[in-house]
Formats: C-alpha cells, sequence, structure tokens
C-alpha cells in the first residue's frame, strides 16, 4: 500500500537539511530503485522553484510499504528526522486516485 510521509521542518534548520541531503537523498534513490517510490520533494518557504536562505518548511513523500509500522519506521530512520530537521512527521495510507 502507499503511505504518505507529511514532514513540517523545525525553525533555523536549513544549515542541518544542507549538511543531511545525501544520505536522505541516498535513501530515496533506493526506494525508487526498488520500484516504490511514487513521489517526494520538500515545501520551499516562499513561493519560488529556489526559495534560497528562505529554505524549506517541510518534505511531502509517497511511497509503498508493506505497513504502516514499516512507513513510520523507515520515516523515523531518515536522517532528516534524526538530525532534528523536521519538527513533526505525520504517515498515513494514501491511495491514488489520479493519475491512472
Amino acid at each position: 500500500m502507499l503511505y504518505a510521509i507529511l514532514a513540517e521542518d523545525a525553525p533555523g534548520t536549513l544549515g542541518l537539511r544542507r549538511e543531511n541531503r545525501p544520505a536522505h537523498l541516498q535513501r530515496l534513490e533506493a526506494l525508487q530503485a526498488e520500484g516504490r517510490l511514487l513521489l517526494a520533494g520538500p515545501h520551499p518557504a516562499i513561493d519560488s522553484p529556489d526559495p534560497g536562505e528562505a529554505g524549506f518548511s517541510g518534505s511531502l513523500i509517497v511511497a509503498e510499504f508493506p505497513s504502516l509500522e514499516a512507513a513510520r519506521a523507515w520515516a523515523e530512520a531518515d536522517p532528516y528526522h534524526k538530525a532534528g530537521v523536521y519538527a513533526r512527521v505525520i504517515v498515513k495510507p494514501f491511495l491514488q486516485v489520479f493519475p491512472r
């Protein structure tokens, strides 16, 4: 089943985000190689594809996991979460309707 991982960045963590980005992307690349990643990306803190020093307000990942518990465990092990970039992470089931 698909699960949405919605994460909110803690204030002032752009430096931590940049520091931990390679390890974060590596985990996403592994999900993609396994054919389990539907989409992933950050939420810019301002209305711009390049927010610069304004940074990001969080991230969204939609991926396939065997269970809600597995999705939560994956999210908790994320380098951004472990480094304190994320102030809050919500994991919930997701049903894709579009595109078909």
